[in-house]
């Protein structure tokens, strides 16, 4: 739990980067896909690996849709992906 708990803070610190007008949406649809995965198992290391992933690449995505710089998520890839 408290790996995903770094991911969601990384997270909301990328979506500072945003443009103003879009930081609210991206917020809330972060907390409403925390709340959401709450119940997967954390013993179930491929379960978390996935969405750990999953997590990083959608916001890989979002950063490129706002030209945001990629390099802005080089400490969610180290959370999520170990690298």
């Amino acid at each position: 739990m408290e790996k995903a708990l770094r991911v969601y803070g990384e997270v909301l610190r990328l979506v500072r980067r945003l443009p103003e007008d879009s930081r609210p949406y991206y917020a809330k649809y972060l907390r409403e896909n925390f709340v959401n995965y709450r119940e997967v198992d954390p013993g179930d290391a491929k379960a978390m690996e996935e969405l750990f992933h999953r997590a990083y690449n959608h916001s890989l995505w979002v950063l490129d849709k706002y030209s945001v710089e990629e390099s802005a998520a080089n400490k969610l890839r180290s959370i999520c992906l170990g690298s």
